[in-house]
């Protein structure tokens, strides 16, 4: 249907005016520093590319304590086709991280959703398969050794519905429970001082998937394997339930070890209208913030979001009408952010 031009103009005008009316009604919100009222690590994933924007460089610098490379550390992106290494991604945010006084945590050294050609390659020999799984996790972690105070070990290795473990690349050749016994103590030897994590995603909303991811902590804990830390990603939707996040900080606490809320973002793509999912993206953000804070001082390793602006998510890049962060696409704090600040008590 065709408009008119000035009647399209004096609606553009019009619905200006309600827009300015609106803002002025809403004041802004102010919140501290994100790093500066939490008493744990406030950390947020990026990618390299990331720090040519000087408005999101400032926002970083502002809020975390704490960088998770997004993408850059994945062996898809480090192990090159002909068996050699890429490290520029990952050197420019360790850089960045070094030069800011901001901690580095790498993610991830194994994931059964990424078998890079230059392993695939390999004949069936166990030795030589071994051998060069061992020679990629001393190259990556002794890379970044002294600095990167952590690293997701094993990622998402658990079945959704907990009866069992992913099947991969790694787990046929070197064996199931074995490639991940081998990665925590190959990543010890490149590290003696980093804390080791097995990391795993919908730990809050799957319970069989937590139980399973619990006995897998414990079993790897009885043969010897150095894990230290246990990552919950804390991908959620507005749609879903109060208590679950508490429910899993409290079973994930049980083992006694450090915990990182790792990956956390909450999608507006379910859970009603516009103005209730932002409302209750809020609340889950208050309730992790609540759950968090309620732990041990020595059980808060940090907290994660994944990515400090809506405008850099995986999310809005899947789905652009989605805003699963803290701050919108500006960085401008968003009611999540505030709701975030308050759960810390």
């Amino acid at each position: 249907m065709r408009l008119h031009r000035r009647a399209f103009v004096g609606s553009a005008l019009a619905l200006a005016a309600c827009n300015r009316t609106a803002d002025a009604q809403t004041a802004p919100i102010t919140i501290p520093p994100l790093k500066s009222v939490a008493p744990f690590p406030v950390g947020a994933a990026i990618q390299a590319v990331h720090l040519q924007d000087p408005t999101l460089v400032r926002l970083l610098t502002e809020q975390v304590s704490q960088l998770t490379p997004e993408w850059e550390m994945k062996m898809e992106y480090i192990a090159q086709p002909d068996g050699s290494f890429r490290f520029d991604g990952p050197d420019q945010i360790a850089a960045f991280a070094k030069a800011n006084g901001i901690r580095l945590f790498g993610h991830t050294l194994v994931w059964y959703d990424q078998a890079p050609a230059a392993f695939e390659k390999l004949d069936e020999s166990r030795v030589s398969f071994a051998a060069a799984y061992r020679n990629y996790i001393l190259a990556v972690v002794g890379r970044y050794r002294g600095q990167a105070v952590g690293w997701d070990v094993i990622n998402e290795t658990v079945l959704d519905d907990g009866s069992g473990w992913r099947d991969s690349l790694w787990a046929r050749k070197l064996g199931k429970l074995e490639h991940m016994i081998l990665a925590f103590q190959h990543a010890r030897e490149a590290d003696p001082s980093a804390v080791l994590f097995l990391n795993d995603f919908f730990l809050e909303t799957l319970p069989n998937k937590r139980r399973a991811y619990l006995k897998l902590a414990e079993t790897l804990l009885k043969a010897g394997a150095p894990l230290g830390g246990l990552g919950t990603q804390t991908h959620l939707a507005a749609g879903d339930q109060k208590g679950l996040i508490k429910a899993a900080i409290a079973d994930l606490a049980s083992l006694g070890l450090p915990i990182h809320i790792s990956e956390m973002d909450v999608s507006l793509q379910e859970g009603g209208g516009r103005t209730e999912r932002l409302t209750r993206q809020a609340d889950l953000y208050r309730e992790a913030a609540e759950a968090f804070s309620a732990l041990p001082q020595h059980q808060q390793f940090a907290f994660t979001t994944w990515g400090l602006r809506d405008r850099e998510s995986w999310r809005k890049r899947e789905d652009a009408a989605d805003a699963p962060l803290l701050f919108d696409i500006n960085g401008d704090p968003k009611p999540a952010a505030r709701a975030w600040v308050q759960g810390l008590g």
